[in-house]
């Protein structure tokens, strides 16, 4: 497997721009203080690196994909902060330091979630922005049905509601593609739509963006089960102490790494479809398989 590029080797002022993007509240520091205490905390960045990388592959000025990227690493955050609540997950560990609502409390921690929710948006809809305007509302439809009900927030519901329950393998693929596909899927074709209008290409780079966002999430299970809480940077075998059904434990770890590598092959075969060489999207298609975290 390849090694993937870090977003601070690719996008080295990405970090800065992330920050500075709610540095600019009038109204409570400590809000402020929160988001940016999530926004810093770290990560593997893989939404924004994908517009980004999507983006410059089909030969588009990158600087016009920042906006998406900002957005997308905003609504991220916020789902991992309200994820971490004691109502949903109940989880004292992210990205290796104490939850947003161990050090701000749960009140803080649900308003800093939602203010990032909401400078999404804010971001996107700039009309200071280098997209213009028929591509910026295509980019916020996208990434708004994705963030919504119809994706990240569904298959959250759907995760919670399948607790302390066994599911059907289809069931907890469409938890899956919910809760954690749709907004990588939505990664890859807002990149795409910013570099390019050619329907053949953003369809099959939507197929892309599928595969790889099924494949995030059962890396993520087989992880739970084989790394631990430090390596992780979140409480390991939370799956397990939930009762969740996951790819290990309905199919045995053995045929859910087989299910990870097929999936992995699909998403490669419509890069493959495309005819161009996209080295950083099978890079990072690649380092979904191989992470240890």
């Amino acid at each position: 497997m390849t090694t993937i590029l870090t977003i601070a080797e690719l996008y080295p002022d990405f970090e800065h721009h992330l920050i500075q993007a709610c540095n600019f509240s009038t109204s409570s520091s400590t809000l402020t203080q929160s988001m940016q205490y999530s926004l810093q905390a770290g990560g593997k960045r893989i939404r924004p690196l994908l517009a980004l990388t999507t983006c410059q592959e089909l030969g588009c000025n990158v600087e016009k994909a920042y906006p998406i990227a900002l957005a997308l690493e905003c609504i991220h955050t916020y789902s991992l902060i309200h994820d971490d609540l004691p109502c949903m997950d109940d989880d004292d560990l992210r990205r290796g330091k104490p939850s947003n609502h161990i050090i701000y409390g749960q009140a803080h921690a649900t308003l800093s979630g939602d203010a990032l929710n909401t400078l999404a948006f804010d971001i996107l809809s700039d009309p200071n922005t280098n997209l213009d305007s028929n591509t910026c509302l295509q980019v916020i439809a996208e990434i708004a049905k994705a963030a919504g009900y119809k994706g990240m927030v569904g298959g959250q519901a759907l995760d919670l509601e399948n607790e302390n329950k066994s599911v059907s393998l289809s069931t907890l693929e469409s938890i899956h593609r919910h809760k954690t596909g749709k907004l990588i899927e939505a990664s890859v074709v807002s990149g795409a739509l910013v570099a390019t209008t050619n329907a053949n290409t953003i369809s099959t780079l939507r197929t892309f963006g599928q595969a790889i966002g099924l494949a995030f999430q059962i890396a993520d299970d087989i992880l739970d089960v084989t790394q631990n809480s430090q390596t992780l940077g979140k409480n390991a075998g939370s799956d397990l102490r939930k009762n969740k059904s996951t790819y290990p434990s309905l199919l045995g770890m053995k045929e859910a790494q087989k299910l990870l590598l097929t999936t992995h092959k699909k998403a490669i075969d419509a890069l493959d479809r495309l005819g161009l060489p996209f080295t950083n999207l099978r890079n990072i298609a690649d380092y979904i398989v191989a992470r240890t975290s």
